[in-house]
């Protein structure tokens, strides 16, 4: 009986272990900004290999930061906002910690980014909420699940 059951379970494991990743990648279709979608779909388990894909360069940098680049990459952005978005995220994404790097955070402009950043740093997917902007709160979903 043991040997009948063994391969179901092991197939069970597999696809429950495959929702979360599909779950994450299929918010990003609900992104209209290509660039974006490529970048959400690059930190939803895509991989690095998503970033090629992204034209605007202080994006691609921070995909690449956040992607097991590391921080250093965030030092390419030009943006200051997204660049210390960019430290916490990418932070948070390369150490095994499960707190993030939030008081980056506090030295983002806008809004919707500040509430991104809290959310991805180790706020939760209900900081998401706190952003306008549709194609940022969707990908902010997509990473926080």
């Amino acid at each position: 009986m043991n040997r009948i059951y063994r391969p179901l379970l092991l197939l069970l494991a597999c696809l429950l272990a495959a929702i979360p990743t599909h779950a994450q990648q299929g918010d990003c279709g609900f992104i209209q900004n290509q660039d974006r979608q490529a970048y959400c779909r690059a930190i939803s388990g895509g991989g690095s290999s998503h970033c090629g894909f992204i034209r605007d360069s202080d994006l691609q940098a921070r995909c690449r930061a956040e992607t097991g680049g590391g921080s250093g990459q965030c030092g390419f952005i030009r943006d200051h906002d997204m660049q210390a978005a960019c430290r916490a995220s990418a932070d948070r994404a390369n150490t095994s910690s499960s707190s993030g790097s939030s008081g980056q955070c506090a030295f983002i402009q806008s809004p919707d980014k500040q509430a991104y950043c809290r959310a991805t740093s180790g706020g939760g997917s209900g900081q998401c909420g706190f952003i306008r902007d549709h194609d940022m709160q969707a990908a902010c979903r997509a990473k926080t699940r």
